[in-house]
């Protein structure tokens, strides 16, 4: 899946989302680059890996590459379901500095990135909501996901029918993101065509470009 990036009014990047089945696991890839002129002012070429289990939707890998202007972060989790752990390295490319971190986990995790498509496989019912347990990146947060409403979206791979949702958190990285919306297919598939998060600097929405199945 492919998706434009626009922040305010400008086309900010693009942003390739790819899955690849593995026996029972799924493999899930994205990368997201800025283009053009915002680029110039802010370069950012970002690099997600996650594997999963497709059928529970457990999280058993997280691999982060993060280049956002000066900053360059590298990191691995690894969810250890039969130790009951999960242990975090992170490096930062700059400087150097690495650091080691271990934590006790309560059962099947889902990471940030899984988890907007594991909730697809949920029932939404406009006026409803249901929860999943995320891993962030060190502690559980209890995610909210809330079906606001019916819309219709436009995007360059076509107009849908959807279902709003707004994922919201009393802590982490989804609290401190400002308001974040996904709006799902409203069929069997709740495929995420159009994502936007409202931020203080600014608002940037990810729309869906194209999908190709190989």
């Amino acid at each position: 899946m492919t998706y434009t990036v626009d922040w305010r009014v400008f086309t900010a990047g693009t942003a390739v989302i790819h899955f690849e089945s593995d026996g029972t696991n799924e493999h899930l890839s994205a990368n997201a680059d800025t283009i053009g002129a915002i680029n110039l002012l802010f370069h950012v070429s970002d690099k997600f890996q996650s594997t999963f289990d497709r059928e529970k939707g457990c999280t058993s890998e997280f691999d982060k590459q993060t280049v956002e202007g000066r900053r360059q972060i590298s990191s691995t989790l690894k969810l250890d379901y039969q130790q009951g752990k999960s242990v975090m390295d992170e490096k930062n490319l700059v400087n150097g500095q690495a650091k080691h971190l271990e934590s006790g986990i309560p059962g099947c995790l889902t990471d940030l990135l899984t988890g907007v498509f594991y909730a697809s496989s949920q029932p939404m019912e406009v006026g409803k909501s249901f929860q999943m347990p995320v891993v962030d990146p060190l502690k559980t947060v209890v995610v909210t996901m809330k079906v606001e409403a019916r819309e219709e979206v436009k995007t360059a791979a076509g107009t849908f029918k959807t279902v709003k949702v707004e994922p919201t958190a009393e802590a982490g990285i989804v609290k401190n993101r400002g308001n974040i919306w996904i709006w799902y297919t409203d069929d069997e598939r709740h495929l995420p065509v159009q994502m936007r998060a409202r931020l203080f600097w600014g608002t940037i929405t990810f729309r869906l470009a194209s999908v190709e199945n190989k």
